[in-house]
């Protein structure tokens, strides 16, 4: 069947796809729904408080015993810089009134849980088949209970370099993130990330350097929405794929009206990275706060605590049905998204592919 099977008797599953934790649209209906598909489902846990990270964990188990990863952030909590937000709530200041809110008024927190010995626990508890980590790992000690408690351990690279230190620190796969995914970047080697992320390479170009320069097993993630993009990747040498936007496409994602309508109307050159709705750098439709705003501008706050202040123009934008101020994360194939159950894309895309690799 599939001619690498490294993946699939890493985390003992049937197709080496692997469904991206993308925080806020996954939960765990969609991660189900891969599971019984025969790809790896995802459950992303930085936005979950604990009740609800062991709720949503819950209802995985009660419906299926397949591997299943969990996914977690490794960033260094921000420190407040009290004029840094000041400034940008003053720029966010016109939108307030455009819209009607006060803008002297409170805003809610933007909060992004980075990997710690309560969520170590959770992972010692739950013993996930595996634990992916974005922004690096978190330290040894952390990373060695993860370990004990029988999880297979991967990251996101977005150079050469983070895939070697990957690899010298103990990860048993490498995901290899092109420029071309949505979402957060997860570098985190280099310097600043705004920096870093203008010279991020591609995925086809990215793929077989890090295959190259490591002997763990590479996942491909970025561009791949559909089986050409499966079949290009493998022969690159990765031994499988990471999917996030052609899910985003699914009844199962949580995500806004606004953002399933411009995911629907968008075309190849309709993303660009942004950094104005959490601090860091990200692939997502270009909308109107994007392009006023930014889209990358070093005035706003550190990660993730940008995103407190545009909250209130999100929630009113999109209660009148517009998507100006929202994080409408996609990555560049977002044109060969199609409308589809999430255990449907996997069962097509992992036929597909094999049909090609056949002929």
């Amino acid at each position: 069947m599939w001619p690498d099977r490294r993946l699939l008797d890493l985390f003992g599953i049937e197709h080496p796809i692997l469904q991206a934790p993308m925080a806020g649209p996954c939960y765990a209906d969609m991660a189900i729904a891969v599971a019984q598909a025969g790809g790896l489902g995802a459950l992303p846990m930085a936005t979950f408080s604990a009740d609800q990270a062991r709720g949503e964990w819950q209802i995985i188990r009660q419906q299926t015993d397949k591997p299943i990863n969990l996914n977690f952030f490794c960033h260094e909590p921000p420190v407040p810089d009290a004029a840094r937000e000041a400034a940008w709530r003053q720029r966010l200041r016109p939108y307030y009134l455009e819209l009607g809110i006060d803008p002297d008024g409170n805003i809610p927190g933007s909060n992004r849980t980075p990997f710690d010995d309560s969520l170590c626990r959770m992972v010692e508890e739950f013993r996930p088949a595996v634990v992916s980590f974005h922004f690096g790992l978190p330290e040894e000690p952390l990373l060695a209970r993860v370990r004990a408690a029988g999880a297979k351990i991967i990251s996101s690279a977005t150079s050469v370099a983070e895939a070697k230190w990957l690899e010298a620190h103990g990860v048993d796969a490498i995901i290899a993130q092109g420029a071309e995914a949505g979402g957060h970047r997860g570098m985190f080697l280099g310097g600043d990330p705004l920096d870093v992320a203008l010279t991020q390479a591609g995925t086809m170009a990215l793929v077989p350097q890090v295959v190259d320069a490591v002997k763990v097993p590479v996942i491909a993630a970025g561009g791949i929405a559909d089986s050409r993009g499966i079949v290009a990747s493998l022969a690159l040498g990765a031994a499988g794929v990471q999917i996030g936007t052609a899910y985003l496409f699914s009844p199962e994602a949580r995500i806004s009206k606004p953002h399933r309508a411009a995911l629907a109307a968008a075309s190849d050159n309709g993303t660009a990275l942004t950094n104005i709705f959490t601090g860091r750098p990200a692939r997502g439709l270009m909308n109107r706060a994007m392009r006023e705003l930014g889209p990358l501008s070093r005035a706003v706050p550190a990660f993730p605590l940008a995103g407190g202040a545009l909250a209130p123009l999100k929630s009113t934008a999109e209660a009148a049905g517009s998507g100006d101020f929202g994080s409408l994360w996609a990555g560049q194939a977002v044109g060969l998204g199609r409308p589809e159950s999430a255990g449907d894309i996997t069962r097509r895309l992992a036929a597909e592919a094999l049909s090609k690799l056949v002929h």
